[in-house]
């Protein structure tokens, strides 16, 4: 294996401990036991290994003492024992245990893995925030290498990649802004990272896991465990995952950047930089938010500047937490509508992705045709760039040859026949594309 691949299929950094008691879980015996009680209301009859495996915590020295506790207090009971020992007995809630697990929903509604307190959660970013790959020459021509870039437009994006500073791409709409920022958070986030399902501050509970913005990965540590979580020798409150790269548009609002305080389910969600902590936030269609673009900025000086953010709980407190994250801005609009320069110095790559070139255009146009099974006709795109480009001055886009393509494609579709590079297509496909405005 090469230095390059081990560099790329290097494993975490960082890693959970194990859990052998109450102690190891940074937990109070009380918040287990009120966790343990919500499970069994809310599914009711349950072996104690489902039960430690809802809750994502074991079975032996952590569940067993708190069962032994609200069976003592008379909050459940057993009601078959099992051959296995403990684990296997069921536990069912009586009519005491009923009456406390609705006080306790009444408080929050959160039933799931249990969370592991804040000091844990910083002290793991913290560890995890640096492990990246480092860029040359040589690994930005394989991560981008798919991508038609002017020379000068690529010497660029190398240095900003390996910086791991904020990066703000500009230019016309069309040239693959989004595209260029998500092979930059592919090519230097090539490790995974733990994440941990939730997180415990002064008693409120913020959900940090997203299954849609997080990808899960194998696990090293699971060795080939497919069943229960409780098989696993680290804190399995922690989850494996890919580093993030979590991108938002123009449905960005600022609420979208504070915590998110369910009043219904009496529990957080982690906001967008929170749940991108170790990897890219990519802010897409920068300046076409429903929030002025300037107060869109103030919000990051001063993340940016301290690397770390600070978050407001419902009841008034503000928590610090690490912004370890690169954070890319992509924009349409001209850089001077949207920004001033005390926010663009604070910026360390600034990087204009400009429109392809007349040769440019004519690879990727070969690309596309090779991808497609479509024969690239020379001729054919000659004139396409006579008749509806320099006759008309209409702008040339890296995306042009893609869409245009996917027009003949439609019109083959509809008269039955292989699309293919011809005048007569050409023309129908160009003129049901290009608008004049």
């Amino acid at each position: 294996m090469t230095q390059d691949s081990q560099q790329i299929y290097a494993s975490t950094a960082w890693e959970p401990g194990v859990i052998h008691s109450l102690e190891d879980t940074g937990l109070t015996a009380s918040f287990v036991q009120d966790l343990v009680l919500k499970v069994m209301y809310l599914r009711g009859q349950l072996t104690g290994r489902v039960i430690a495996d809802s809750i994502n915590l074991p079975f032996q020295g952590v569940v067993s003492p708190s069962l032994d506790f609200l069976k003592r207090e008379q909050m459940c009971e057993i009601k078959g024992a099992g051959s296995l020992g403990p684990a296997s007995y069921e536990y069912l809630i009586t009519t005491k245990g009923m009456a406390r697990a609705r006080e306790l929903l009444e408080r929050t509604t959160y039933v799931g893995p249990a969370p592991v307190p804040w000091e844990d959660y910083i002290e793991a970013i913290q560890k995890q925030r640096g492990h990246r790959l480092a860029v040359n020459p040589i690994t930005m021509k394989k991560a981008l290498g798919h991508l038609v870039l002017e020379e000068s437009v690529f010497a660029k994006i190398g240095p900003a990649a390996n910086s791991g500073k904020s990066i703000f791409l500009y230019g016309p709409p069309g040239n693959g802004k989004t595209t260029i920022a998500e092979a930059i958070g592919s090519m230097i986030l090539k490790d995974n990272m733990y994440i941990p399902y939730a997180v415990e501050v002064d008693g409120q509970i913020i959900k940090v896991y997203d299954e849609i913005n997080h990808v899960l990965v194998p696990d090293p540590q699971d060795k080939g465990n497919t069943g229960s979580l409780s098989g696993r020798k680290l804190d399995a409150r922690w989850i494996h995952i890919r580093r993030p790269v979590i991108m938002v548009g123009g449905e960005l609002t600022l609420d979208g950047l504070e915590l998110k305080y369910d009043p219904i389910n009496k529990y957080y969600e982690a906001p967008f930089q929170m749940k991108a902590n170790g990897g890219m936030f990519l802010i897409d269609d920068f300046g076409r938010q429903q929030v002025r673009p300037r107060d869109l900025l103030n919000r990051w000086i001063v993340p940016m500047e301290k690397n770390s953010d600070f978050l407001s709980l419902h009841t008034g407190r503000k928590i610090e937490v690490p912004f370890a994250v690169l954070i890319v801005f992509s924009t349409n609009l001209p850089p001077r509508d949207l920004v001033d320069e005390a926010f663009l110095r604070r910026i360390r790559h600034k990087i204009e992705i400009t429109s392809p070139s007349y040769e440019g255009y004519r690879e990727i146009f070969k690309r596309v045709c090779k991808s497609r099974n479509v024969p690239y006709d020379e001729q054919t795109v000659r004139y396409l760039l006579q008749e509806y480009y320099i006759k008309r001055n209409q702008k040339l886009r890296a995306s042009h040859p893609r869409d245009i393509l996917d027009q003949i494609s439609d019109i083959a579709d509809y008269l039955g026949i292989e699309p293919r590079m011809n005048k007569e297509l050409i023309d129908q496909a160009a003129d049901a594309y290009f608008v004049d405005l």
